[in-house]
């Protein structure tokens, strides 16, 4: 007991900078210790226990610990509960309006008492590429919401208190907490219980889930159908008809407080563009103030953004500021991920050496920088045609004499444009050009699957998903793949050969061999 007194002692001192002064406790034989006695003596805190005799009064003790016991949960979660400041931006990096906002601190929760299952999803940047495609196919309008201050629409499971906040504390009631009957800004289950939240106002007015994304909701009364796609507070409405979204608009506005943004404009920064053709999704905005912050807005522009002879090792010389190498890295991580797929080979090579930066990598992170101002205005254009969901999956096989692991690459395309494409190290050292590609063929079929997937469940889709055709230009490959034998030399592959085996089987995906047409696949894979 002395151990657990001793701790808890110490985080009210370091916590809330307050001090134990008395302590009420029974007559336990856990309390009457000499070494407890000395401790609270040395400390000068008051130890006060019940009468001899009295069983009474152990009741009493324990009443007026669980009393203290909560104040102190109260204490812990919101005390010095810190006005959060901040300018909100728009597109065009302008202010629209300065927003405060009252934060608890949920870093001071504790798992099994505060809080238990804290997990929240959010939508894919992959599913609202193919949202886009699909909407761009199908010509749907595409419409933008926002839901103002979200995270106190979730109802808390748990019973939390918090002080009262500063400037809203009642006269002559300064020693009284707030039970909180809803959730607020910075606890740990806050996302949690907005999205449960969400999700019971969606499915009660007729919205179905997507399996494959549960941030993507359906509904299809034949005609029209609305596909509603909710990143955080973020959210997206495509329709077949204006009246189909305008529906879902006042459904909403009668559950939350929303702030309806009309025409989809800008989506975690991505800018959503319409024209006669389709949808175009680009961050020439977000380039343009990623170029000035880093000093290469008036740099010369480079034609490709790797040179083909640059060898890049560790570095063992002078290292350049690790800090800023990291922040380059960082925001072309976000270009990659979200419009840029021909920077995943440039980006994906450069990341590896975030840890310790030399001056070889970072000319050859300027040189991407530079490319990036030769190509600011290229984004994703989709259109009606070709109204097919189609992939290409390449490997190189060690280019490099310092890496003994192969590059892996894919790409998907649909609407004529890329949805979701990756360029990676493999995990595993290949001993042939035919592995190589077989691995990264076993990449692109896992992503062709979860795609196919996410297609079957959009009602306004056709109704059975053709076969998704994966391009591959190894026929060792496409042969090894179609093959029930087992040979020596590529016997250890056999998990990979049976999952893509069933995947052919079930016509889920289909393999066609020849020179690789795209050369978006091409730039992920090898310097250009």
């Amino acid at each position: 007991m002395i151990a657990m007194f001793k701790i808890y002692k110490a985080e009210v001192k370091i916590q809330l900078d307050r001090k134990v002064k008395v302590l009420i406790s029974d007559r336990g034989g856990k309390y009457e210790s000499t070494a407890f006695f000395d401790f609270c003596t040395t400390h000068g805190i008051i130890h006060q226990t019940t009468a001899p005799c009295t069983p009474q009064q152990n009741s009493v003790a324990k009443r007026k610990n669980r009393t203290f016991k909560e104040m102190i949960n109260s204490m812990l979660n919101s005390s010095g509960l810190p006005h959060d400041l901040w300018g909100k931006l728009e597109a065009d990096s302008t202010i629209d309006k300065y927003k405060a906002r009252l934060v608890a601190k949920g870093y001071r929760q504790k798992e099994g008492l505060d809080c238990f299952d804290t997990y929240s999803p959010v939508s894919r940047i992959t599913s609202i590429r193919m949202l886009i495609a699909i909407a761009a196919i199908q010509n749907m309008d595409i419409h933008q919401m926002d839901v103002k201050i979200v995270f106190i629409n979730g109802e808390l499971d748990e019973k939390i208190y918090m002080e009262q906040p500063e400037g809203f504390v009642v006269k002559g009631q300064e020693t009284k907490v707030c039970d909180l009957v809803k959730s607020l800004y910075g606890l740990k289950q806050a996302p949690k219980q907005w999205h449960q939240k969400f999700d019971h106002t969606m499915m009660s007015h007729g919205f179905k889930i997507n399996e494959c994304d549960k941030c993507v909701y359906i509904k299809n009364n034949k005609n029209p159908c609305v596909l509603v796609c909710l990143y955080v507070d973020d959210m997206l409405i495509m329709g077949t008809s204006k009246d189909a979204i305008n529906s879902t608009k006042n459904m909403l506005n009668s559950s939350f407080d929303m702030k309806d943004l009309g025409q989809a404009d800008v989506i975690l920064g991505n800018q959503i563009k319409r024209n006669s053709d389709g949808y175009i999704l680009t961050q020439s905005h977000y380039e343009e103030m990623f170029l000035r912050k880093f000093g290469q807005f008036d740099c010369k522009p480079a034609v490709t953004p790797f040179n083909v002879n640059c060898m890049l090792k560790k570095n063992n010389g002078d290292a350049i500021s690790q800090s800023e190498y990291s922040q380059v890295i960082g925001s072309l991580m976000y270009l990659m991920n979200s419009t840029r797929p021909d920077l995943a080979y440039s980006v994906s090579r450069l990341s590896r050496y975030t840890s310790n930066p030399g001056y070889d990598h970072w000319e050859a992170l300027i040189k991407v920088l530079r490319y990036l101002k030769y190509t600011q205005d290229y984004g994703l254009h989709y259109t009606k045609y070709p109204p097919v969901l189609e992939g290409y999956s390449d490997a190189n096989w060690i280019s490099d004499s310092t890496e003994t692991k192969s590059t892996s690459g894919y790409v998907f395309t649909l609407g004529g444009a890329a949805i979701s494409w990756k360029s990676s190290k493999q995990t595993c050292i290949a001993r042939s050009t035919m592995e190589s590609k077989f691995v990264a063929l076993d990449k692109a079929a896992e992503e062709a699957e979860w795609l196919r997937n996410f297609l079957e469940d959009i009602p306004i889709w056709h109704k059975h998903v053709t076969t998704i055709c994966i391009h591959c230009d190894s026929m060792a490959a496409q042969a090894r793949a179609k093959s029930g034998a087992y040979k020596r030399k590529s016997r250890h592959i056999r998990r990979r050969h049976n999952t893509i085996r069933q995947l052919l089987s079930n016509g889920i995906i289909s393999i066609v061999t020849g020179p690789n047409p795209n050369s978006t696949l091409e730039s992920m894979l090898n310097p250009m």
